[in-house]
């Protein structure tokens, strides 16, 4: 590099930019995330880039960039012609993805245990009780985010990429999918009961007895979910022949 000759003035650069589009990037995609988890952008909805752009006051390069991710994720199609609309979730894919998550839950609790440390355990602790009080207030969008976070404090115990990277790539559509369906209050307490039995398995250590309940907490969520859906089906067809039998009666 030559030396700057007389008149010349160097400037320092400091590499604050990326670290703020980064923190733009990120901070965009949880939201477009949530957006779509907790349906306030609705299965085969389209992505209006113009608002969405106004809505966070960003421009369509961060967004197109944030989209992009979500459609990796399985939770958005773009196409070259429609633009980008929200994933549907059909029952076979359900079928598909709870069994392959079970699995790879399973094992971050079989390596959480191994790996985890008394401070983790009692985060996680208090992450439990907290999501038992909004439970206990019929919170039901409090509760499935402290549960979320319950989840993914046992991944990150787990302490490996590899698994990381896997379990990323199908929790979006899993979220997805059970944000979707409505639990009974059986269902409800069944499933607060499991999360007792796993918050006491992984302070035991016991990481063959917190698989097993974890890839059992996960086939249970598929048969609410699964269930949720053929009900909907089941009212859809109803409301589609009523007018059609009532006009032949």
């Amino acid at each position: 590099m030559s030396e700057p000759t007389a008149g010349e003035q160097t400037t320092e650069l400091r590499a604050v930019t990326p670290i703020a589009r980064r923190s733009l990037h990120d901070e965009l995609v949880a939201r477009l995330r949530n957006m779509i988890v907790e349906g306030e952008l609705r299965p085969g909805a389209r992505l209006p880039e113009k608002e969405l752009c106004s809505q966070f006051g960003v421009s369509r390069t961060p967004l197109r960039e944030a989209l992009k991710v979500l459609a990796s994720d399985g939770l958005v199609e773009i196409s070259p012609h429609r633009g980008a609309t929200v994933v549907q979730i059909s029952r076979g894919d359900v079928e598909e993805m709870f069994p392959v998550m079970g699995a790879l839950e399973a094992l971050a609790g079989e390596l959480a245990c191994a790996n985890i440390d008394a401070a983790g355990v009692a985060e996680i602790t208090a992450l439990h009780h907290q999501m038992v009080a909004h439970y206990h207030r019929k919170e039901r969008a409090e509760y499935f985010r402290l549960n979320q976070q319950i989840h993914e404090r046992i991944l990150e115990a787990a302490g490996n990429a590899t698994l990381t990277a896997l379990h990323g790539g199908l929790a979006g559509r899993v979220r997805r999918a059970r944000f979707m369906a409505n639990m009974s209050p059986p269902r409800w307490q069944q499933a607060v009961e499991e999360h007792e039995q796993i918050l006491a398995a992984l302070t035991a250590r016991d990481g063959a007895g917190l698989a097993d309940i974890l890839r059992r907490h996960l086939a249970h969520k598929a048969e609410v979910v699964i269930a949720n859906m053929t009900a909907a089906e089941t009212e859809t067809e109803t409301e589609t022949h009523t007018p059609a039998e009532s006009v032949a009666g």
